[in-house]
């Protein structure tokens, strides 16, 4: 993994054009260990890490799509964007299969259905404990 900005992480896996953006709050511990954990295959994608609170540029596209950062994360492939529920499919079907942890996410989200039905509670335990935390939504003073 190599630093590029504060706001950006990136796992190098190849140069290709197949660059996955994976745009998370970075104060959600939820958000924030699953970026970490996420592997995916090697397919020759690099893998860009965006904290939804910074300014990066991929940020205010998003904004501009009028997709809210509260209620789902955000994933960017091949010129797509894929929030909430279908972000977690996408990022089940391109993970590894070599930990626990991808077996777990594959299970759950690789089944649309599934991630459908599983992800609004994943956003009301996300603004929960950012609630129980003392942490501000994205967007707010």
């Amino acid at each position: 993994m190599s630093e590029t900005c504060e706001s950006e992480r990136i796992i190098e896996l190849s140069h290709d054009d197949d660059d996955v953006w994976v745009v998370y709050d970075g104060e959600c511990p939820f958000c924030s260990r699953y970026v970490l954990l996420y592997q995916p295959r090697e397919r020759g994608q690099r893998v860009h890490l965006i904290d939804a609170r910074s300014s990066h540029p991929i940020v205010g596209e998003i904004r501009a799509r009028n997709l809210d950062h509260n209620e789902g994360m955000v994933v960017r492939w091949c010129g797509q964007y894929h929030f909430g529920a279908e972000a977690m499919h996408l990022l089940a079907m391109l993970a590894g299969e070599g930990s626990f942890f991808d077996w777990v996410n594959r299970l759950l989200f690789s089944r649309p259905r599934l991630a459908r039905a599983l992800y609004p509670a994943l956003v009301r335990g996300r603004k929960l404990i950012l609630r129980l935390l003392g942490r501000k939504l994205i967007g707010e003073i």
